[in-house]
């Protein structure tokens, strides 16, 4: 039976639900962006593998002068204490977020929420017991790392940076709850939702949002409108008003396969000029943001995985077939509106 936490009168259940401090600050968007770039790259989902991370740094040399930000669950497949190290201290010249993957590893001693994944209903009880089950075994890794909890606890939930002047808000899950699943792909191609997350974005003047969480990738330009088109925008109250577009990017996984034509993990990227390798982009003013493969070693990360999590582990069982196989989805499953497919695969897996 799934055990459960009580806060604040309420009841979270273990991999279900999340504690109330999930929740995000109504402000959390509003400050001044940390820094500005022309080139932006956001890390959502590295689950612990290091070949991917190996890609990205190669990425990054590519590209003088870009930044990255890491927006959670960089770790959950690498419970080997060396692997976990590592990581960290590669990532360290990083902007990191925490994800629940971060946020619950930084209090180990106060685990009841489990992954603190949210999974939604359709989710199966079996998907949640395990995810459960890899977070314990992960919480035993860090234990034996002195000082590595309350750094990954200190970690901000959310963060606004500047690409060109143009204001990008990262989070893990979505704009209200660091593991809320409305940037899923079935959130956000319902049109009251895209009306909401448009009013947020006018209102907190964010041109991107890029989120992750979900493992599934969501792509959805909502394109500049009016007031007197039909959106209501507080602090705009001229008819007529135009009102910024937005591009919202939900990177699924960066560390593992998340569609079905390669064995490639998925990161964003947000610049003034396009990349000749992107899988879909959408084109703003003066801005494009995009999805990137990153072409990790599959043998030497399946090798590492299954000396972490042998036949029958619980992170075998749920993801072992998706590292080999990919998902059943095709890029295109992403694409919700106002983005456009880019290269094809055969171009991508040589540019890595």
């Amino acid at each position: 039976m799934a055990a459960t936490l009580t806060l604040a009168g309420g009841s979270v259940t273990a991999g279900r639900s999340c504690p109330l401090d999930y929740q995000l600050p109504a402000d959390s968007f509003s400050g001044e962006p940390l820094f500005d770039c022309q080139t932006l790259y956001v890390v959502g989902g590295l689950y612990g593998n290091r070949q991917a991370l190996a890609a990205l740094e190669r990425r990054l040399a590519a590209e003088p002068g870009a930044r990255a930000v890491f927006n959670g669950d960089m770790h959950w497949f690498d419970v080997d204490p060396v692997i976990f190290a590592d990581i960290e201290d590669r990532v360290a010249v990083h902007t990191l977020l925490r994800g629940n993957v971060e946020t619950e590893l930084g209090r180990p001693d106060d685990n009841m929420a489990g992954c603190g994944c949210a999974y939604p209903d359709e989710v199966d009880d079996g998907t949640v017991e395990r995810s459960n089950a890899i977070h314990r075994q992960l919480c035993n890794a860090v234990m034996q790392l002195p000082g590595m909890a309350p750094r990954l606890a200190s970690r901000p939930a959310t963060a606004v940076v500047s690409v060109a002047g143009r204001r990008v808000a990262i989070t893990h899950g979505d704009e209200r709850s660091l593991a809320g699943w409305s940037c899923s792909r079935s959130a956000l191609a319902d049109p009251h939702r895209q009306q909401a997350l448009h009013t947020w974005a006018a209102a907190n003047r964010v041109s991107v949002l890029a989120t992750s969480h979900t493992c599934a990738p969501a792509a959805l330009y909502l394109e500049d409108t009016a007031q007197g088109e039909g959106l209501a925008v507080p602090g705009l109250a001229a008819p007529g008003l135009a009102v910024p577009g937005l591009a919202a990017i939900n990177n699924g996984a960066a560390g593992m396969p998340n569609f079905n034509n390669g064995r490639y993990g998925l990161i964003t990227r947000i610049a003034t000029r396009a990349h000749p390798s992107a899988i879909y982009r959408a084109q703003l003013p003066g801005l494009v943001v995009e999805a990137l493969s990153l072409n990790y070693d599959h043998d030497a990360f399946l090798a590492e995985f299954d000396r972490q999590w042998p036949a029958d582990s619980p992170a075998a069982r749920s993801y072992r077939d998706r590292i080999l196989q990919g998902t059943g989805d095709a890029p295109a499953s992403a694409l919700l509106g106002g983005f456009s497919a880019g290269q094809t695969l055969c171009a991508l897996s040589a540019l890595d």
